[in-house]
């Protein structure tokens, strides 16, 4: 078997009047990211692990936000495109697991949610997703309500 690791990672401020997506689930609140697509952080980092893992560009090479077509695009969708890219080069992933970064909404009652549209996206178990929330302890711009971040990493296998 041959193993590669990837790390992915996104950012996006918090903007009033747009849906708040995060791992593909909807949380109701006044407020959402700003961003080309629905700007869903958690899964721009885990497409960036996978694409990373690859050796492939970006998501940004793949859907890039100057392109209609991506205009406020599920990102679940990206997602599911980015599955089919490693599938055709022969890879298998093995899991995912990324932590989110935000002082608000709280993201734990909906872990399980978020886990599961993430699976039915890469075609994972919602056992083989890792998935956890923390906050910025107050520091930066996260820490001040001001944006939501997300880290993933994943691994790849090919025999």
């Amino acid at each position: 078997m041959k193993y590669r690791i990837g790390h992915g990672y996104d950012i996006h401020r918090i903007v009033p009047g747009r849906p708040l997506v995060l791992g593909g689930v909807r949380f109701e609140t006044d407020y959402g990211l700003d961003g080309h697509s629905d700007a869903d952080c958690v899964t721009h980092a885990i497409c960036d692990a996978l694409l990373g893992a690859a050796g492939l560009p970006d998501i940004g090479h793949f859907f890039p936000n100057t392109d209609p077509a991506y205009r406020n695009i599920d990102s679940q969708v990206l997602l599911q495109r980015v599955c089919a890219e490693i599938t055709k080069l022969g890879y298998n992933i093995s899991n995912l697991d990324a932590s989110v970064i935000a002082e608000k909404p709280k993201i734990f009652p909906r872990l399980a949610e978020m886990k599961a549209a993430l699976a039915r996206s890469t075609g994972l178990l919602p056992d083989e997703i890792g998935l956890k929330a923390t906050t910025n302890e107050g520091v930066g711009d996260i820490g001040r309500g001001l944006a939501i971040a997300a880290h993933a990493v994943c691994l790849l296998s090919r025999s």
